[in-house]
């Protein structure tokens, strides 16, 4: 059939969970057979999220392609199971820097650039994803040299077929930057006809004093999309108090939308169970019809009840420390969801305690990690909050709790073992100490003579040779050869990788290319292991990964 466009808004307030409803309406529709994508339009300048404050954006999500991202993506990935690209993600400055630098070409042949129609086009190409750009030969090549080559047919060719494109809009309704996307998605919606539809999230606050539930905002936030251009074909309705029928009738009454096209997303114990919600008030059914696809019968997505049905009879608590410098619960996004997906496969809840790396103290760390059953070790950037995960590590490492350490969490635990271990009281990382005698932690030498910050990390999937008899081997399941994603500048240095191994520090995990060190462990401990690399990038609901369930059965016993 020919791909169907399906547009994702949001209004009143941001912060909804727009990404929640796409992941969602992508996975009611994968359970239906079709062939999904799901992509992220946001409105601000910066080319990708790479360079952002994880306390102003949250996490920076990789795709194995290599390309920074909004968190959106993670949950994309979650619910779907689907890999994601930079096709997945677009900003205003990839639109700008892409019109700008054809520019300059001479593409435009001389003709005065402007919003509508070169920007507005160029966003209208990307949403429907009609070629691939910024993307070089001489790129794939690298990528292709380097051993990051497992999506480089997918990178060369995006114009493979899917059943459903669906498309995010970040920001809300009303906002300056917003303006240029409502206008390209109001020409798709004249240009594709009943192959386009748009679904406007939008906020019911309740009043408390009156004892009210208010659709005034939602009225108001549909009028102006209107006024755009944009009748809502369905309206998610985000509230905290359950919506009954007359409500529903009315918001459907003013704003011109189907009653049973008006549907609600309450507050939910966890965020899977939102598709399910959806599903019974036949959210896939209404996009569906409104398109014109036969709806036939509701898919009984047993996987999920499952998975949702373990999470609700887990009754045994486990508590883990999240060692960081971001108090912020967006900012390990992906590695907050894989330990409580991880949990919920091992039948335990996890519960996460946020310990400030900033503020522990030798004198302090037994009381801040007191009645921790694991310890995760976060990763980051900076020289901020970096000791205290160095005396995390010392003190899990002394007291045998289970530790994960995760890009720079690894890092710490490097150097902790350097200077504790192996008596390098001087031990450091050239990212803090350019002038360490002991760079047990070093720049890699390709990005030596990189000057630029964003985007030039070593980024995305890379192959990992598991060296036999290790306990990383032993959760993977055997398999001796894996592939995970990258976003780091620095590396162990391999000069003292054999005094790392005698001291009883294996390096049990090495890119055949590079000759990266890639995992590091401490056999003789309960569980004791650093990834170089983000193994949260590629858990999903249905497939935990197995290095967050090894260390989940590790510590409920």
């Amino acid at each position: 059939m020919e791909t169907k466009y399906i547009f994702v808004t949001g209004g009143v307030v941001s912060s909804l969970g727009k990404g929640i409803i796409s992941a969602s309406i992508g996975k009611l529709l994968q359970a239906r057979g079709f062939k999904v994508t799901i992509q992220k339009f946001d409105p601000y300048i910066n080319i990708d999220p790479g360079t952002l404050n994880p306390y102003e954006h949250g996490e920076c999500y990789v795709t194995e392609d290599g390309f920074e991202t909004d968190l959106d993506l993670g949950h994309y990935e979650r619910f779907t199971g689907i890999h994601t690209t930079r096709n997945n993600s677009i900003t205003t400055g990839r639109i700008y820097k892409t019109v700008i630098d054809r520019e300059r070409h001479g593409d435009y042949l001389g003709k005065t650039i402007q919003v509508v129609p070169h920007i507005t086009d160029e966003i209208k190409r990307r949403m429907l994803r009609l070629e691939v750009d910024e993307f070089t030969s001489k790129q794939v090549d690298k990528l292709n040299a380097d051993g990051n080559n497992s999506l480089t047919c997918q990178l060369v060719n995006s114009s493979t077929e899917y059943d459903f494109v669906i498309t995010e809009v970040g920001g809300t309704i009303g906002d300056i930057e917003s303006a240029p996307f409502m206008e390209a998605i109001r020409q798709l919606r004249w240009q594709l006809g009943r192959d386009a539809v748009c679904v406007h999230l939008t906020y019911v606050p309740y009043l408390k004093a009156a004892d009210e539930l208010k659709t005034k905002p939602t009225q108001h936030s549909v009028k102006e999309l209107q006024g755009m251009g944009i009748q809502p074909d369905i309206l998610v309705l985000r509230t905290e108090r359950h919506l009954d029928d007359s409500m529903r009738m009315k918001v459907a009454s003013f704003c011109n939308v189907d009653l049973e096209c008006v549907v609600q997303s309450e507050d939910m114990p966890s965020i899977y169970e939102v598709p399910v919600s959806m599903q019974k008030q036949g959210l896939d059914a209404a996009i569906m019809r409104k398109i014109g696809i036969p709806v036939g019968e509701t898919p009984a997505m047993k996987p999920w009840h499952d998975f949702l049905d373990k999470q609700r009879n887990a009754k045994r608590e486990v508590h883990i420390g999240l060692v960081g410098k971001y108090d912020l619960q967006d900012a390990y996004k992906s590695i907050r969801e894989s330990l409580n997906l991880a949990g919920i496969y091992n039948d335990v809840k996890v519960r996460l305690h946020f310990v400030n790396s900033q503020e522990l103290t030798t004198e302090n760390v037994a009381t801040q990690l007191e009645g921790m059953a694991g310890i995760v070790i976060c990763p980051g950037f900076g020289q901020r909050g970096i000791e205290g995960k160095i005396i995390a590590a010392e003190y899990t490492r002394t007291h045998n709790i289970p530790t994960f350490g995760i890009c720079l969490g690894m890092q710490m635990m490097v150097i902790e073992f350097a200077r504790n271990v192996l008596g390098y009281k001087d031990a450091n990382s050239a990212e803090m100490d350019d002038k360490t005698p002991h760079n047990v932690i070093d720049m890699m030498e390709e990005q030596k003579t990189i000057t630029q910050m964003g985007g030039t990390m070593r980024l995305g999937a890379y192959d990992c040779e598991l060296r036999e008899g290790s306990r990383t081997v032993e959760a993977y399941g055997k398999a001796t050869s894996i592939r995970e994603r990258h976003r780091h500048r620095y590396e162990f240095n391999n000069a003292y990788k054999e005094e790392y191994e005698l001291a009883g520090m294996k390096c049990v995990g090495i890119n055949p290319a590079a000759d990266l060190v890639e995992i590091v462990e401490i056999p003789e401990k309960r569980w004791y292991i650093g990834t170089q690399f983000h193994p949260e990038y590629s858990s999903t609901v249905l497939h935990p990964h197995p290095l967050f369930m090894s260390f989940i059965e590790t510590i409920k016993h």
